[in-house]
């Protein structure tokens, strides 16, 4: 008789919104014959409510899944878990406030992945930086098995607490190599020629202005960042501060998958700026498409890329690096980058360590 695990602190699946929706999309799909999965989902995001999806139950709770609700949602989702889970899959920190108290009442196997450091970013006011950091130790001190996704988190979660933590990162041979069909080539003619991109949230934390700074200064390289620029006054501030130099693109959010490959898989460097969380879903998918990567050079990103990308830290480095960036071998740099992803980051690697800690 399979395992009942409940999945809670995402969205939701079918995957559309982030890295833990995704880490939820294939791990069901790989596992779903050898365990009973129920996948917690919020109702504002999925207004037409399937029953099952990758052959597990969907349970919808209606409430916002991130921000001040996500606690609210993250706790009622564990609640109804108790009831019927032998394990509990926890994304996130944002409910585990209350598993002081879950391990008082319940034998359940809980398992939690904290995710990047939240309290570092700094969207967040004092107060809540001091409630992300409080769920984190109330996470890693009560749960049964804490993962980490990067070797920087899992040695923070030892020299903090006095824990271990498993190391269990992302797959990204879910992307797919598209070539820029004739359509796409009309709406934005500049693919013609060599263009660095980047995909992320515009925030602080993911390093944009250092690196259109740096663009901005070479004018020869042309630069495309998808991203969404009217939701902050930091957004819209950038935006309008760059968007005078020709060789600067920067687009609205593409929510078709298939034109957002198109533009991420052919371009002749991808650009990584974030500096906050661990290993991130954009850069491992990157990796897999076998693009050369020049990334902000912090600890993390070194990890995930086991220090042979091209790394930077201001946007004087950067902009040094591009002027010399036909002195680099771009190639040999795609292809160890691919080589480490298919060593590293891959789905079924990913999903089979995610079975041994759920069994």
């Amino acid at each position: 008789m399979n395992k009942k695990v409940a999945i809670i602190g995402t969205v939701g699946i079918p995957a559309k919104y982030g890295g833990f929706e995704t880490l939820i999309e294939y791990i069901t799909k790989e596992l779903h014959s050898k365990f009973d999965f129920t996948v917690y989902c919020s109702a504002k995001a999925y207004p037409e409510q399937k029953e099952t999806h990758n052959n597990c139950k969907l349970e919808y709770i209606n409430l916002e899944a991130n921000g001040m609700q996500s606690v609210i949602y993250d706790t009622k989702s564990i609640f109804h878990a108790l009831k019927y889970a032998d394990v509990l899959l926890i994304l996130g920190v944002s409910g585990c406030l209350i598993l002081p108290f879950i391990k008082l009442i319940s034998k359940n196997k809980i398992i939690v992945n904290i995710d990047g450091l939240e309290w570092k970013r700094q969207k967040w006011n004092k107060y809540a930086k001091a409630f992300l950091k409080f769920s984190e130790k109330c996470a890693v001190n009560y749960a049964d098995i804490t993962i980490a996704d990067n070797k920087v988190i899992k040695d923070h979660v030892y020299d903090t607490y006095g824990k271990e933590a498993r190391l269990i990162a992302y797959g990204g041979n879910h992307t797919e190599s598209e070539s820029i069909s004739d359509q796409t080539l009309l709406e934005y003619p500049f693919l013609k020629s060599n263009y660095a991109f980047k995909v992320c949230r515009i925030e602080p934390e993911n390093n944009i202005e250092i690196i259109l700074k740096a663009f901005s200064t070479c004018p020869e390289l042309t630069l495309v960042i998808v991203g969404n620029w009217d939701n902050s006054t930091f957004g819209k501030t950038l935006r309008d501060t760059y968007r005078k130099f020709q060789n600067l693109h920067l687009l609205d959010p593409i929510y078709n998958q298939k034109i957002l490959n198109e533009l991420r898989s052919n371009c002749y460097l991808y650009v990584h700026g974030h500096s906050a969380g661990g290993t991130n879903p954009s850069l491992v998918e990157a990796m897999s498409l076998g693009l050369p990567i020049v990334a902000y050079g912090i600890h993390y990103n070194r990890e995930t890329t086991q220090n042979k990308a091209l790394y930077f830290k201001t946007s004087e480095e950067l902009a040094a690096l591009l002027k010399q960036i036909d002195t680099v071998d771009l190639d040999k740099l795609a292809q160890e980058m691919q080589h480490v992803a298919n060593q590293e980051y891959t789905w079924e690697k990913i999903a089979d360590a995610y079975q041994k800690l759920m069994q």
